[in-house]
């Protein structure tokens, strides 16, 4: 379908494919968007294989922001519209500061696509052993979750130094929060990790410049 001038606008900005499925998008999705567009874009740099759709209408299930994986591409996934939620991650966060933390969740979510894209997905490090509970999928679930935590991290310590203790304290608190029913997204080993943002120097790019502290979450988290 041909895109709306403002969603075309930004097509353009990212410089990747997106599908929309309603003919306008609203205010609170254009946010979102653009928004997370710094990491859209670098996404574009890496050719990541990365597709996004704005779901017309959300599920109770949904999340604002997941990533799912189809035909060998990465697919970001909006719901926003008629979700209540989808801006309960930001409660309690000044309006001028929620730019920067959904730029965050977009790292994380192409973290995940780095890691698919890099036929990586739930493969542990080099010298570790695939064997008892470090195959179990709640384990593998969780150091996705964890790698791409940390990739959102080195994102902002890259990008946006200053704020990094801001960012991290609520992450901090989000996985903190985290239901024993989730627990594939408790990621607080790794967390503790990185209080100090120098364990995440970024020498080439934050997709690929956490293994070191990952594989050390690794080894805690048995």
């Amino acid at each position: 379908m041909r895109l709306p001038s403002h969603l075309a606008s930004l097509c353009c900005l990212v410089g990747i494919g997106l599908a929309a499925n309603a003919a306008e998008l609203t205010a609170q999705e254009m946010r979102w968007l653009k928004a997370a567009a710094p990491v859209l874009a670098y996404s574009q740099a890496l050719r990541l294989p990365v597709d996004i759709t704005v779901q017309p209408q959300s599920r109770p299930s949904d999340v604002a922001l997941a990533m799912g994986f189809a035909n060998g591409r990465c697919k970001l996934v909006f719901s926003l519209r008629g979700n209540p939620d989808a801006e309960q991650p930001l409660a309690g966060v000044p309006a001028g500061e929620q730019d920067l933390l959904i730029e965050t969740m977009a790292a994380h979510e192409l973290g995940h696509c780095w890691r698919y894209a890099h036929h990586a997905w739930h493969a542990l490090p080099a010298g570790f052993v695939s064997t008892g509970a470090v195959v179990a999928s709640d384990h593998a679930a969780r150091r996705e979750e964890a790698y791409a935590d940390l990739v959102a991290l080195a994102w902002v310590q890259w990008r946006h130094p200053g704020d990094y203790p801001q960012v991290y304290r609520w992450m901090r608190g989000l996985r903190g929060d985290v239901p024993m029913s989730a627990n594939s997204h408790d990621t607080r080993t790794w967390l503790r990790l990185v209080r100090d943002p120098q364990r995440l120097r970024v020498v080439a790019q934050p997709f690929a410049d956490v293994g070191h502290v990952w594989s050390e979450g690794i080894v805690q988290d048995r």
